[in-house]
């Protein structure tokens, strides 16, 4: 466990310190590229559930394989050569300030006036049509993408990280890319990419409820607006068509006190997404900041509780071994 916390720490550090270069090779891309060669090759034809498994199979034993594997010759090389490695692993597979950053992407022209460019950063980061939103629905795409992927980009990938290291972290991104190319409810991916879809929402199961609570016990709020959030959570997070993504979006609109769902429009083609929160507050562009900022405190509160597990671990383990000896 020591290990896992030493490299665990270093990789929010370093994404800290660096962030996520767009111009650096990442993991990320080349599960991106593996993916879509398999899809080409296989999506067609009879049996596609079958073979949308057998393409989540190959990408997680590659993704598993050459993690371990890296981290085994390391390990032979130096043992803290091998900590490195896990490290860099780990931040590979988180992006707190990368998620901030793009939120401060939207609400900066936001605040401007510049309702353009906002739209436009903000199509960078949802999949939705952004061209005649107004500021409040700018607002509501820019806070649903940072809760959502306070889990999927940050508490996630860090709790698997504390389950099995770098391996684990990168496998369940693995997961998670899969599901973002393939695992659609459409005529092309509805059977190829059922198995990265049901996958997805069970490595998400744990991660997403831990990342509501996180959400709640950081933020900095009086005690009778964190319950008014749970109430909030325990009554709308069921209602998202993800069984995952609706407790992080619901703990951030309870916290907010602003109401996330509604109207989307995609190609054209209009969506009603379930409400979550009560409209207590008008949504504006300093909400995007206050998502921000749950997210952050939620990333360090994980990792804390986390540092204060293995000390307390490690404490306890020294204790027995003393009173054994005497």
């Amino acid at each position: 466990m020591i290990v896992q916390a030493v490299a665990i720490t270093a990789a929010l550090f370093l994404d800290r310190l660096i962030g996520d270069p767009r111009n650096w090779p990442h993991p990320v891309k080349w599960f991106g590229s593996l993916i879509a060669f398999l899809d080409k090759k296989w999506n067609k034809g009879r049996r596609r559930f079958e073979k949308g498994l057998a393409m989540l199979c190959v990408v997680l034993l590659v993704t598993g394989t050459c993690s371990a594997g890296l981290i085994l010759i390391a390990s032979r090389i130096h043992p803290l050569l091998a900590v490195l490695i896990e490290a860099i692993m780990i931040w590979a597979a988180i992006a707190p300030r990368s998620l901030k950053e793009a939120g401060m992407d939207v609400y900066q022209p936001l605040i401007e006036g510049d309702l353009k460019e906002a739209r436009k950063k903000l199509s960078w980061i949802v999949g939705r049509d952004t061209e005649r939103l107004n500021e409040s629905e700018i607002t509501r795409g820019a806070v649903e993408t940072v809760a959502e992927n306070t889990s999927d980009g940050v508490i996630a990938p860090l709790f698997w990280a504390v389950i099995g290291g770098g391996p684990a972290a990168l496998l369940y991104r693995a997961v998670n890319t899969c599901d973002s190319m393939v695992g659609y409810r459409n005529e092309q991916y509805s059977q190829f990419g059922k198995a990265s879809a049901r996958l997805d929402d069970i490595v998400n199961f744990v991660p997403a409820r831990m990342t509501a609570l996180l959400l709640m016990a950081a933020a900095k709020k009086p005690a009778a607006d964190r319950r008014f959030a749970w109430s909030i959570v325990r009554r709308d997070a069921k209602k998202h068509p993800s069984p995952n993504s609706g407790w992080c979006e619901a703990a951030v609109a309870g916290l907010l006190k602003i109401e996330l769902g509604g109207l989307n429009t995609y190609k054209g083609v209009v969506s009603d997404r379930a409400r979550m929160g009560d409209p207590i507050h008008s949504r504006r562009a300093e909400h995007i900041i206050e998502a921000a900022k749950l997210m952050e405190r939620a990333t360090y509160l994980f990792v804390l509780l986390f540092l204060a597990g293995v000390i307390v671990y490690e404490f306890s383990i020294a204790w027995s071994q003393s009173i054994s000896f005497i």
